[in-house]
């Protein structure tokens, strides 16, 4: 049995693996958000639509507070559907003492992917000047799941998204995943806990 990641598998005009279009999970970190019945969600609404202009599909979004286990818990969820190929988290990547969606994120993957931050802090500087060194943004394969953790603005997440994250994931999602291809999916119950 394949799964349905093999019907949307193939290759780009280089050969490279890819996966389009893409399943996206996106996961929004704010307290006061989530505090709030009726809350707005900039950031993940851009999010969503940076990938639904390239012709993407967003399967859930979820909001969560500023809590290491919250977040981490959100993430692994989306990480172990096998309807997932890539997760974003917008929110909780600054300096403050409740900004951990960096450390929530990084503690599932299996392999980081220093770049992403590099280049998203390169980009930053040419908007934000100096504050670009406060974003911790990050991002790494958990469970053969590309996670792009990017800071809450919409601005950031716009030029994240746009610059970097949807012309590069379908290439990282296969990538990710060319060991699975043609075959049974593995069982990820452990990281469904």
């Amino acid at each position: 049995m394949t799964s349905d990641s093999d019907d949307r598998r193939g290759t780009d005009h280089h050969g490279h693996d890819v996966i389009d279009p893409l399943y996206v999970g996106i996961v929004t970190v704010s307290s006061s958000r989530a505090n709030d019945p009726d809350p707005d969600d900039p950031g993940g609404d851009t999010i969503q639509d940076c990938f639904e202009a390239e012709g993407h599909e967003v399967r859930e979004r979820r909001l969560v507070r500023d809590d290491y286990a919250a977040i981490r818990t959100a993430v692994r969820g989306l990480v172990a559907r096998q309807d997932i190929d890539v997760v974003c988290t917008t929110g909780g990547t600054g300096v403050t003492v409740d900004d951990v969606s960096p450390e929530a994120t990084a503690s599932l993957f299996e392999r980081e992917l220093p770049g992403f931050g590099e280049l998203f802090r390169s980009l930053s500087w040419e908007e934000v000047g100096t504050r670009a060194m406060a974003s911790r943004a990050t991002a790494g394969i958990a469970v053969d799941t590309p996670v792009f953790c990017l800071p809450g603005s919409k601005s950031a997440c716009e030029t994240a998204c746009e610059e970097l994250i949807v012309p590069e994931a379908p290439h990282l999602a296969g990538l990710a995943t060319r060991h699975r291809a043609g075959t049974d999916e593995p069982t990820l119950t452990e990281y469904q806990k």
